[in-house]
């Protein structure tokens, strides 16, 4: 194995800029963001040319959607870095601050109840890239998912958006049928027909929306679209199941504004070194929900982003 020469300051450096050492050697993965996970067929097409001309010839997908080059040499760090800028790639992606934005592909697939695409865009464009210098207790890790199938885990996130389409149940409507669609088509038997008429319940009830039309006698032909969101999630050694907020929202806008007052309550009340997860639990979900839904954060929004972590 070669002797290391790149001294610690200088790996902990490149780590800050998105370059991880590959163990036992002087070279590094460059960690290259997408937005939640696009990137043009010109940036892969400079990627690849980038692997070969900086790196080993690999590409390496992440689980956070990000595109790592391993093999590449200290002294090629700000070449590559340059190279990739000038197809407006970046390099990034560690450290204790907003992490880059997972989103799954909800605004093209079938039962995407949201443009899960538009949003993380959005939540990357605000939180990532206008806030990154905003240093946190932890690493802090937002998802964007199109409807509870739960493809990219969005209750595995200290914040995950979960799309939702509520059934507007008219049962005067209902007839009661010995063969209910609605009863057949629900995923997680929250339907069924009792005492000759269909009952959603609400404790089994995804909202995923898949009922809605089903019925043959139009008792569900529409559903309210929101937005589920979670809190305190991780993955990981421990592993924490994000709790939802206790209410629906309806707006991408009611959205982005949860998200900061999120980051908002963690940079308040987190201690250095705890997860999201963790400061939720100390505090309490309760006491956690109250703040985070209340005003207070939003009115000492500079008090807190100025303060020492």
């Amino acid at each position: 194995m070669a002797a290391l020469t790149v001294s610690p300051a200088d790996e902990k450096r490149v780590k800050g800029l998105g370059f991880l050492s590959n163990k036992g050697t002087d070279n590094f993965n460059g960690r290259v963001l997408t937005v939640n996970g696009k990137i043009t067929a010109k940036q892969a097409a400079v990627l690849a040319e980038a692997a070969e001309k900086f790196g080993d010839g690999h590409m390496e997908f992440t689980t956070r959607l990000t595109v790592e080059i391993p093999g590449i040499p200290y002294e090629q760090i700000e070449p590559f870095r340059e190279f990739i800028g000038q197809a407006g790639l970046v390099t990034g992606g560690t450290g204790a601050k907003v992490r880059p934005i997972v989103s799954c592909k909800g605004t093209t697939c079938q039962y995407g109840l949201l443009d899960s695409f538009g949003l993380s865009e959005k939540i990357h464009n605000e939180f990532y890239t206008k806030w990154h210098d905003v240093a946190l207790p932890h690493k802090f890790k937002i998802c964007v998912g199109g409807c509870p199938n739960n493809c990219v885990k969005p209750t595995l996130n200290d914040v995950g958006i979960m799309g939702q389409r509520i059934p507007e149940f008219k049962s005067e409507l209902c007839k009661g049928c010995k063969k209910c669609a609605i009863e057949a088509t629900c995923p997680v038997g929250a339907a069924k027909v009792v005492d000759k008429v269909i009952t959603i319940d609400e404790s089994k009830c995804l909202h995923c929306g898949r009922c809605v039309g089903k019925c043959y006698f139009d008792s569900i032909t529409d559903g309210e679209y929101g937005y589920k969101i979670f809190v305190g999630g991780r993955w990981g050694k421990n592993i924490s199941h994000g709790k939802p907020l206790t209410r629906l929202f309806k707006t991408e806008e009611e959205v982005m504004e949860i998200i900061e007052k999120v980051i908002l309550f963690f940079r308040e009340y987190g201690l250095k070194g705890e997860r999201l997860a963790v400061t939720i639990d100390r505090i309490g979900f309760e006491k956690a929900n109250e703040i985070i839904l209340g005003d207070e954060l939003m009115k000492r929004k500079e008090e807190i982003l100025a303060k020492e972590l």
